[in-house]
C-alpha cells in the first residue's frame, strides 16, 4: 500500500514539474511576442514621425520662400540638423 502512495506522489510531482516548466515557456513566449509587437509599433510610429517632420519642414520652407524670417529660419535649421544627426546614427 505504501508503494502505491509513493508512486502516486512521484507521478503528481512529475506532473507538477512539467506544468511549471510548460508555464515558464508559455510566459517567455508571450513576452517575446509582446516585444515583437512593440518593435513593430515603434517602427510605424517612427515612419509616421518622419512623414510629419517632412511635411512641417516643407511648410516652413514655403513660409521662408514667402519672406518669413527669424523663427522660421531657426526652425528649418533645427529640423534639418536633427534629421542629419539621425541619419548618421
Amino acid at each position: 500500500m505504501n508503494q502505491v502512495v509513493e508512486i502516486i506522489i512521484i507521478i503528481a510531482s512529475v506532473i507538477t514539474a512539467l506544468g511549471t516548466i510548460i508555464g515558464c515557456f508559455a510566459t517567455i513566449h508571450k513576452w517575446i511576442l509582446r516585444q515583437n509587437k512593440q518593435d513593430e509599433d515603434i517602427r510605424s510610429i517612427k515612419d509616421e514621425q518622419k512623414i510629419l517632420t517632412t511635411g512641417v519642414l516643407a511648410c516652413l520652407k514655403g513660409l521662408k520662400e514667402q519672406g518669413c524670417d527669424g523663427p522660421v529660419t531657426e526652425a528649418i535649421f533645427s529640423i534639418e540638423d536633427h534629421l542629419n544627426k539621425e541619419a548618421h546614427k
